[in-house]
């Protein structure tokens, strides 16, 4: 899986950028940038600053930053960076800084729009005997079973993701906390975000998520750079893997767990938060001002598509506090 999406061939390092193969919520409709410009903004007040960082991880080709700088209030200054792999695309903001790890010691917003369900896992299946091995994968996507799991993956599987029978499956979401943990530990105060399709312990599925994704289809997750191969977050491993401090705010990352001051919610209820409904505008609109009519309701369609259930709306929106009291957000 990292071969396959970030080696010299991989995936996420070809020309067209991952918007040639699939839709994310910020290329669906510029209000998902605009819900993040606001978190933005509220998170400045929370940090009593009226200059702020802003770390995209997983920019892709730095759509959404451009989409959030566009929509920031007068007043408020932004410092963007964007952390990905992939090379810097031409015309982009030049206020943006491009890097491949997040900056260390900012005060600001860090968002992770689809960025964990790409951190690399192993795949595990329960064999006839009992035995949970690892699944190893050749370049043509054929598999076979391997060593059995041990060590910190098994411990990992028994407190996340427990053995379910013979034929059942599960990828090994320690790498994503470990990663999850690494980017809040960057963030001297503010907010840390992960949006991600995500599950829960009690609700793991059965033979695990693991697909893939080519010119907007799914298809056999097959190693060999060609597609998108990703897989659904255990996003509540992730938030128990940041500890906190006595304030109850995140200040470092620790995957042996332990209390965590993250919380998820839907994006469907972080979104109504944030000011973007699907409601319609009201009839009486269409005859007093037709174009404003027609606007709300394209804008209304779209946020419908964001915060639909069975589709963007159920995705997991993981919010981890630094040393920050966000006001009216914990459930």
């Amino acid at each position: 899986m990292e071969s396959a999406l970030y080696g010299p061939q991989g995936f996420y390092r070809r020309p067209e950028g991952p918007a040639g193969h699939f839709r994310t919520s910020v290329h669906a409709s510029p209000l998902f940038a605009a819900a993040v410009a606001r978190l933005l903004v509220a998170t400045a007040e929370a940090l009593d600053t009226d200059e702020i960082a802003l770390v995209d991880v997983g920019a892709g080709r730095g759509e959404l930053l451009t989409g959030v700088l566009a929509a920031v209030p007068d007043g408020v200054t932004v410092r963007p960076y964007a952390v990905e792999r992939a090379a810097r695309p031409p015309g982009l903001d030049p206020r943006v800084e491009w890097t491949d790890r997040p900056p260390a010691g900012v005060r600001g917003l860090l968002f992770a729009n689809e960025w964990l369900d790409n951190v690399p896992v192993d795949v595990a299946e329960t064999g006839p005997d009992g035995t949970v091995r690892y699944v190893l994968v050749g370049p043509d996507g054929t598999e076979r079973p391997g060593e059995p799991v041990g060590g910190a993956d098994a411990a990992w599987l028994a407190r996340w993701w427990p053995a379910a029978g013979p034929g059942s499956r599960a990828e090994i979401g320690r790498t994503r906390d470990e990663a999850w943990a690494a980017a809040v530990a960057t963030l001297d105060r503010g907010l840390a975000v992960a949006v991600d399709y995500a599950h829960v312990r009690g609700d793991r599925p059965l033979f695990g998520t693991l697909t893939g994704f080519r010119e907007g289809r799914e298809v056999r997750p097959v190693p060999d750079g060609s597609c998108d191969i990703t897989a659904h977050v255990a996003l509540d491993a992730c938030a128990a893997a940041v500890a906190v401090d006595g304030a109850g705010g995140a200040v470092d990352g620790s995957a042996q767990g332990g209390g965590s001051a993250a919380f998820v919610l839907s994006q469907r209820d972080a979104l109504h938060r944030l000011g973007v409904s699907g409601r319609r505008p009201p009839l009486s609109l269409a005859s007093s001002d037709p174009a404003s009519y027609v606007r709300a309701l394209a804008a209304a369609g779209e946020a419908a598509e964001l915060t639909a259930r069975g589709g963007l709306g159920d995705f997991g929106w993981l919010m981890t506090p630094v040393r920050t009291a966000l006001r009216d957000w914990a459930p």
